[in-house]
């Protein structure tokens, strides 16, 4: 990164292709669900379910561009915020039946993708060295969930063994490593979502897991 100008980084990020911005709206309406049905689940009042809409959809995000020293992404943008409004008041209006859903576990398995590849693709578009870039993908696509865990009390999908983290891992990874070797960043993209939405799908369907270290003594 030397030689770059102060605002290098963040002119770097303005250039998102449409359809990477279409998922980074995709991924955070997704997550930002998942928090206000923690809230409905609870019985708690809009308040709650707006808090819990915002942290979980934008805190992966938020923890990602603070660790890369760039501008936080909803700050300069309403849209970010507006769109987890509305999923809040979507589960609001809709009340228990949206949460019972299984379209919602399916609809995480496509914020988690997309998100973990689009963290990633803001890592590597800023100058940070690819194993960074797997990190921040990962992080941009699990750190809201688990604060909406911490704070609701659940059990951390980092103490469950079902491939969670570890499809995330899977498409920050793979899109890294393709775009080593591909100039064509919507394919890189398309490719390392898919591999990790069907990690995840697995995990929902076939309820695949990462061996545990009983399994490996025993």
């Amino acid at each position: 990164m030397t030689g770059l100008g102060r605002d290098a980084p963040e002119a770097r990020l303005a250039i998102m292709p449409e359809p990477l911005l279409l998922l980074d709206y995709v991924g955070v309406t997704v997550f930002a669900i998942t928090g206000a049905l923690v809230a409905a689940r609870k019985g708690e009042d809009f308040i709650a379910f707006a808090a819990f809409a915002i942290f979980t959809g934008v805190g992966g995000g938020t923890l990602r561009d603070l660790l890369m020293g760039v501008p936080v992404f909803w700050v300069n943008s309403s849209g970010y915020l507006a769109v987890c409004l509305a999923g809040a008041g979507a589960v609001w209006l809709l009340g228990a039946g949206l949460w019972r859903s299984p379209a919602l576990v399916w609809l995480d398995a496509v914020g988690l993708s997309a998100y973990a590849m689009l963290g990633a693709w803001k890592a590597l578009v800023i100058g940070i060295p690819p194993g960074v870039a797997v990190v921040m993908g990962t992080i941009t696509a699990t750190f809201g969930g688990l604060l909406r865990d911490l704070f609701s009390g659940a059990p951390s999908a980092l103490l469950r063994r079902e491939l969670y983290i570890s499809a995330a891992i899977a498409a920050a990874a793979s899109f890294v490593a393709l775009r080593q070797a591909l100039t064509d960043t919507l394919l890189c993209g398309a490719i390392a979502f898919l591999v990790g939405f069907i990690l995840r799908a697995g995990a929902i369907l076939w309820h695949w897991t990462l061996p545990g270290f009983g399994a490996r003594r025993g």
